[in-house]
């Protein structure tokens, strides 16, 4: 039994602060039935993404419904806030929260109090300083992020086919991603093979008329599964006629040309950026510790340095990594790691309520595997090295065991089967984001050229 009554509150609605939530309500089911325990989840959406599905979401693999885990079926006995979190005052214990009422209600937030606090607000794109960059490019971090990108893929293929300019036929069919990490690289691999397969239906479209460019400023692509997998990865790529440009960055993007560091000029109407995150804004605005990088100090227990009941993990968090050989080195900020957090996490609040040892965070790193497109991926776990149709089946393997419930498992597989039998959807629904255009010409209006600002898109 718990000591005394506690209020948790749980800030994301991520990998970390779903999975968290989720131990949490298993663990201290008596206590929630009791009223001695509280739990809320404050997220800016009503559902977490799995973020390792998003390339085949873009490229027409997988039903973006699928992709997504709805918090409000699956944390049944917790208190689902949609909103913001903006500030933390962890020595008055408060959290400043503003929902999708509080701009309605002309106020400034509400005050959550709590006893025991959650901080895995997840990360939030790192950018640049580019010329053009948040004029015209897109990422690659959310849901609708990654079916907009889809839409406006062949969107670009119907202009380039009914066109006779050949500057904005060329413009069209040139796609520049930057980032060499996984988010560019399978969403360039997964997203290139769609296009390819949907050239057989232009009549003026082939697949070498399209140009495709990964802009990476490191020496090599994809560094988690080893450098030997990252160079076969690179040739991979280039032998399906990728330009693969190393040790460069994008420099512009001002007027839909990219400009390179190399002096390598594109015109393009689509700039996809994936070049890394950074922590969530609001860790910034906290009274905890934090490093140099911006994440939260953390104990090997997932207990915030120098703090009574705060706790964090995941990509905000800075967690030392007990199994490693080198001193001062932190566990990696990916899926791996945050799942395994999460249920430790959890434990470890349930422990502290209940007057018991904390348990470590111990968890030795197994490898990775990425997607490079259909039947093709590169894996190196437990030191073992695959390639090709065995990578790429281990890479689904592995991510239907990890997607949350039985739900979205099975939904997800049986969508793999019928690709098996049928031919891939072609169909862009790029009207889904500007939902009301048609309505509000039919009704004697004007479609505004710049619709209102909706960072969610179609939602």
């Amino acid at each position: 039994m718990v000591k005394e009554r506690a209020r948790i509150l749980v800030v994301g609605g991520g990998y970390v602060g779903m999975y968290t939530a989720l131990r949490l309500q298993r663990k201290l089911k008596r206590e929630l039935g009791r009223g001695e325990a509280e739990i809320t989840v404050v997220t800016p959406d009503p559902y977490m993404t799995y973020q390792p599905f998003l390339p085949e979401a873009a490229a027409g693999a997988i039903s973006p419904r699928h992709v997504v885990v709805p918090l409000r079926r699956v944390l049944d006995r917790c208190r689902i806030v949609i909103g913001e979190a903006t500030a933390v005052d962890h020595a008055r214990r408060t959290a400043t929260v503003t929902t999708l009422a509080t701009d309605e209600e002309g106020g400034t937030g509400q005050q959550l109090a709590y006893d025991h606090l959650v901080l895995a607000p997840g990360s939030v794109s790192r950018t640049l300083p580019v010329p053009g960059l948040a004029e015209y490019a897109i990422g690659f971090k959310t849901v609708e992020e990654a079916i907009g990108l889809r839409n406006h893929v062949l969107e670009q293929m119907d202009i380039a086919s009914s066109t006779r300019d050949p500057a904005l036929r060329d413009a069209a069919l040139t796609f520049v991603f930057v980032g060499g990490g996984y988010a560019g690289v399978e969403a360039l691999g997964e997203l290139e093979d769609m296009a390819r397969y949907a050239t057989r239906y232009y009549h003026n479209l082939r697949p070498e008329d399209m140009k495709w460019v990964l802009v990476e400023a490191s020496h090599r692509i994809l560094p988690e599964v080893g450098e030997e997998m990252g160079r076969y990865t690179v040739t991979e790529l280039r032998r399906r006629n990728i330009d693969v440009r190393l040790e460069t960055r994008l420099e512009s993007c001002a007027d839909r040309v990219a400009v390179l560091s190399d002096g390598s000029r594109f015109p393009t109407r689509t700039v996809v950026w994936t070049a890394g995150v950074k922590p969530h804004p609001v860790l910034a605005a906290t009274d905890l510790p934090r490093d140099e990088r911006g994440r939260l100090r953390c104990t090997p227990e997932l207990a915030v340095e120098g703090t009574t009941h705060a706790w964090a993990a995941g990509d905000a968090a800075a967690v030392p990594d007990v199994t490693a050989r080198e001193e001062g080195k932190e566990c990696a900020p990916n899926a791996q790691h945050a799942l395994r957090q999460a249920r430790t996490l959890g434990d470890n609040i349930v422990h502290s309520l209940r007057g018991e040892p904390l348990e470590t965070y111990s968890h030795a790193y197994a490898g990775s595997v990425a997607s490079l497109g259909l039947h093709k991926g590169v894996a190196h776990v437990y030191g073992r090295k695959l390639k090709g149709y065995p990578a790429w089946f281990m890479h689904r393997t592995y991510h239907l065991s990890r997607v949350p419930t039985f739900n979205r498992k099975a939904r997800v597989a049986a969508e793999w089967a019928l690709a098996g039998l049928f031919k891939r959807e072609i169909v862009s629904l790029g009207s889904l984001e500007h939902p009301r255009a048609e309505f509000e010409l039919a009704a004697g209006g004007k479609p505004s050229p710049n619709p209102p600002h909706n960072p969610k898109g179609s939602s």
